[in-house]
């Protein structure tokens, strides 16, 4: 059984809105580094099975790949509590992979609504002319 599951427009909203740690794998067939991380991912997934790895294939969910303004992949997304808390293009080693799952279950998730709650208050008084 795969540890990863496919995320389409169907069933994102439900996938990336619930508690608890989503990562997301943006990829594509034809895409060498996609091809060259997809193992490490499968690899790392089932190591966490109470966190959701979840695979966008850019090429079947077009729109939704657009949405997200993803222009290079793979792009690896990680939400927690439904707050997006990191988005990087490129493949990384089961290592670096590994070391990001430590970071996300270790963040003070109150204190980045703060910090976020801050950076839009800034944003809305000082808005870029």
């Amino acid at each position: 059984m795969k540890a990863t599951i496919e995320v389409t427009a169907t069933n994102f909203q439900q996938t990336v809105e619930k508690d608890g740690i989503v990562f997301l794998d943006w990829w594509a067939s034809w895409c060498g580094p996609c091809r060259a991380f997809a193992p490490v991912y499968e690899k790392v997934a089932a190591a966490h099975p109470d966190i959701v790895f979840g695979k966008v294939d850019t090429e079947a969910e077009q729109q939704l790949a657009g949405a997200f303004d993803i222009r290079s992949i793979p792009t690896l997304m990680i939400l927690r509590d439904n707050v997006l808390v990191f988005s990087q293009a490129g493949a990384l080693p089961e290592a670096a992979l590994e070391d990001l799952v430590r970071q996300v279950r270790a963040l003070d998730m109150d204190q980045v609504r703060r910090e976020i709650a801050d950076q839009e208050k800034k944003q809305a008084t000082n808005p870029a002319s």
